[in-house]
Formats: C-alpha cells, sequence, structure tokens
C-alpha cells in the first residue's frame, strides 16, 4: 500500500473547489487521504481491480484488516488484552448489543446522562436490566457534564458504567473519565475518538462510529477488554451470531465494509504520522481556542455549553434570534463555509472542528464570525 504523503494538519495546499467544511458527520476527511483514495479507486496495488471489487479474504484486503486493527492499538494505546472489531450499523447499534451481552435480568447498569445520545443509549438498556443514572444534566438543556473531581457512590453490583465522551448537538466534552472506582467503563466515543490520549486502564469497552474523526460512515470500531468481555458477558443468555461480542470481535464472521475499513486504515496513517492522539489535542485546543475566544469578546455571540464543560471537537453558538441565524448561516456558505447549521433539536449554529479539520478553516470562521458582528453588531 502507498503511504499516505506526510502532510502536515495545518497544510494549506487545498483545491480551490474544496470549502470550508464544518460538517458535524459525516465529516471532513484529511485531503492526502482523499487524494490516495482517489488514485487507487479504480486499481488497488496495480491488480486491476478497486479495493471495493475484490473478496475480503484475499491477499489484498487482508493484511489491511491486519495493519488496521494494529494501528488501532497503536493510536490507542491498546495491549494484546483487548479485541478490536469491526461491525456495521453504527453506535446506536451498540446501545442494544451491550446490554444484551453485558447487562442481565437482574443485574444493574450505571449510565451517565448528557444528551441526546446517552438518551438512546439508557432506553435501549432499560429492556434488559436496571439502570441507574448516577449523572442528569436533563434539567439544564444538558448544557454540563460532570466535574473531573466529582464522584458518585456507584452501587458495587453494577456491572458496568456507559459515558458518552462527546455530546455533538450540545457541544460538551468529559476532560476526564469520570470516576466510578472499580466499575469498568464503557464509552461511546464517537465524536472525539483518537482526538486526545484517554487512560484505556479505566475501560472495559470502547466503540465509535467512524465518521466523525477516523473515517466515512458505514463502519463502527468496536475494542472490548478481554477481563470486561470474560467478567461481565451476561452467561445463560441466547444471543444471535452476530450481536453476540465474544465468538466473532477479532475475526470476520460475514463480509465486513470494506470500503470503509480501508479508508480508516489510510486516516489512521496519517494521524499517526501527524504525531498521533497527543498532537491531535494540541491542534484541537488551538483551534477551539480561536473559536471560543471570538464568541466570548462580547455578547453578540452565546455559547451554550457551561465553559468547564466545552467541546474540543463541537461548538454550538446562537445570535439574538433565530432569524438572524438564518442570515448568518446563508452568508458564511456564500462566503464559502460550509455545514454551520445546528442540530435541528437545538438550532442555532455549530461548528465541528474534528482532526482532519484545518486550522486554516477555523481561522476562515473566526474573521467571518468577527466581520459579521462588525456589519451586524
Amino acid at each position: 500500500m502507498h503511504r499516505v504523503h506526510n502532510t502536515s494538519v495545518h497544510n494549506t495546499s487545498v483545491h480551490n473547489t474544496r470549502v470550508h467544511n464544518f460538517s458535524a458527520g459525516p465529516s471532513q476527511l484529511p485531503l492526502p487521504v482523499l487524494e490516495q483514495v482517489q488514485e487507487e479507486l479504480l486499481d488497488i496495488q496495480g491488480i486491476g481491480a478497486s479495493i471495493m471489487e475484490i473478496s475480503h479474504r484475499g491477499s489484498v484486503f487482508g493484511p489491511i484488516y491486519d495493519q488496521v486493527r494494529e494501528r488501532l492499538r497503536k493510536a490507542l494505546g491498546l495491549d494484546d488484552s483487548w479485541h478490536v472489531g469491526f461491525v456495521t450499523g453504527g453506535a446506536t447499534m451498540q446501545f442494544g448489543h451491550i446490554p444484551l451481552n453485558f447487562l442481565s435480568d437482574t443485574g444493574r447498569a450505571a449510565y451517565f446522562h448528557t444528551g441526546t445520545w446517552s438518551k438512546k443509549a439508557i432506553a435501549d438498556a432499560k429492556l434488559f436490566g436496571h439502570v441507574d443514572l448516577p449523572f442528569d444534566s436533563s434539567a439544564s438543556d444538558f448544557d454540563h457534564v460532570p466535574e473531573p473531581d466529582e464522584t458518585f457512590g456507584l452501587d458495587p453490583s453494577t456491572r458496568y458504567a456507559h459515558f458518552t465522551s462527546n455530546n455533538t448537538i450540545v457541544g460538551t466534552q468529559y476532560t476526564s473519565e469520570p470516576d466510578t472506582g472499580d466499575i469498568p467503563l464503557v464509552c461511546d466515543a464517537s465524536s472525539d475518538f483518537l482526538s486526545r490520549p484517554i487512560d484505556v486502564d479505566r475501560y472495559g469497552m470502547i466503540y465509535a462510529g467512524a465518521q466523525k474523526n477516523v473515517g466515512p460512515a458505514g463502519v463502527t470500531i468496536v475494542c472490548i477488554r478481554d477481563s470486561f468481555l470474560t467478567s461481565t458477558k451476561v452467561a445463560d443468555r441466547a444471543i444471535p451470531a452476530l450481536m453476540n461480542y465474544e465468538p466473532h470481535l477479532d475475526k470476520m464472521p460475514n463480509t465486513p465494509p470494506v470500503f470503509p475499513i480501508y479508508m480508516v486504515n489510510l486516516v489512521l496513517e496519517w494521524l499517526l504520522e501527524q504525531g498521533g492522539v497527543t498532537a491531535m489535542q494540541k491542534h484541537s485546543v488551538e483551534k477551539a481556542s480561536l473559536v471560543y475566544d471570538e464568541i466570548d469578546k462580547d455578547d453578540f455571540y452565546r455559547g451554550t455549553a457551561q465553559r468547564r464543560s466545552r467541546s474540543l471537537m463541537n461548538i454550538p453558538f446562537r445570535l439574538a434570534n433565530e432569524d438572524a441565524e438564518t442570515h448568518f448561516i446563508e452568508q458564511a456558505e456564500a462566503a464559502g463555509l460550509h455545514g454551520l447549521k445546528g442540530h435541528r433539536f437545538v438550532g442555532g449554529m455549530r461548528a465541528s472542528i474534528y482532526n482532519a479539520c484545518p486550522v486554516e478553516s477555523v481561522k476562515a470562521l473566526v474573521d467571518f464570525m468577527a466581520e459579521y458582528r462588525r456589519v451586524h453588531g
């Protein structure tokens, strides 16, 4: 496989036809990855066929499958005690699969309720067992997540504690793992996956849809610690084969989403060449600070998340009224700034600045925000 060009996160050599893309997902992909995919699309490795046209058990995709799993281990800091696999159905599919595998009828799990996606996960978990909510920010429109030093007094029989590390709709993010003592964490990391270092020793399971930070839509990454799988798995429940994590997590029980996995492999190569998750975190702090500083200059723009909980990935903000927000979005698109419309549940604007979003795009947004304030403030 060709090497992805060592192009910096700050690269400015983008095609003139490409816009500044702030889409919340599917989101922007690294340009050198897209260029390599374009180059290889009709003929990968000189075999005269596309990656989309060959057997998933053949001599071309097999090594790619092994390589992408190894790169994931390296990027996350996972040792051989972790299973790494790829599934379909998005992270949302795992909302049901997790309690199906790990929450018995008489068992209990803890779920931190910080937004729309945790709400969906909680609803699915309640179909299988008892669910405790040690933290719930719904009363304040999900404008914050727990404090880093907050404690929760979980029942010692709790099988796992589930949290959503970044909330795309409301723009909140954990700065560290919630303190659950000896109870293993299960994390939906879809929208900040591989954007910063994490303490993997705290986790029993990490899962993420690829379409925010690590690839296109169509594949979900699932990482499960072996000790969590063996100690927490419900022993007496019949589970359909493709919903059962245990037998096949490291294998290919059926045809996987070959093209998305191939692209995830290229994005991981790019990410590691940039310096891995430590470098991604540095760039994320730089980019987010530019936008938040512009929001906080006065009351023309209004952030929606409490400052201590602000996300480095998704930045929602508001204007005085909906008419002004509609005008802002229209003018931004005319200026080449796309994907800024807020989620339909909350409205407003939202800038999603995932790993592949270059700082030049963020600076273009900030310049536009400043000029819009000057004209309309």
